[in-house]
């Protein structure tokens, strides 16, 4: 039940990832969360944000930004990235990465979420069967709510890590 909330992949920053091999692999679209994923909550677009969504592009690939937040933090963000994107998402629920992935004419199967938060970014795009990438978040200062949030995803992700360096016993005793 808790790997419902198990990311697909756990790494330390979207713009350390080589995103060649999942476009070689057959993804077309990628969701990204903004907050704590891209920048630190709140901060506008970076000039590395910029390159890293120019990189993105030239590979095909088409993006969508998906937040919990208002417009007037969305927006701006996806103008200077030059991404879709989708307001109030509601994120854990499905209409959110639904919405994205229309804008970004892909499927579930063609598309890769990336976000910091295992409760709204990673179930939620799970919930769709959504590859997920959780990364590591930018900076440690959160508002009040995410820092619960923080505080109980760290048992889930002990028991994540702790799987991952587990050999799996049942593909063993089958062979």
């Amino acid at each position: 039940m808790i790997s419902t909330f198990y990311p697909d992949e756990y790494l330390d920053s979207p713009y350390t990832i080589d995103f060649a091999p999942y476009y070689e692999s057959g993804f077309r679209g990628i969701l990204f969360d903004i907050d704590n994923t891209l920048v630190p909550h709140g901060a506008p677009a970076t000039g590395e944000a910029v390159a890293f969504f120019k990189r993105l592009h030239a590979l095909g690939f088409a993006t969508c930004l998906i937040s919990n937040n208002k417009e007037a933090r969305v927006k701006p963000f996806a103008d200077a990235v030059g991404s879709g994107y989708v307001f109030k998402a509601d994120k854990p629920l499905a209409h959110g990465y639904r919405e994205g992935m229309t804008k970004m004419n892909t499927i579930p199967a063609t598309t890769l979420f990336v976000g910091d938060q295992l409760f709204t970014d990673v179930w939620g795009a799970k919930r769709l069967e959504i590859h997920t990438i959780l990364v590591r978040p930018i900076d440690k200062k959160e508002e009040v709510q995410i820092v619960l949030k923080r505080f109980l995803e760290k048992p889930v992700l002990w028991m994540y890590e702790r799987k991952q360096r587990k050999p799996n016993r049942s593909k063993e005793s089958r062979a």
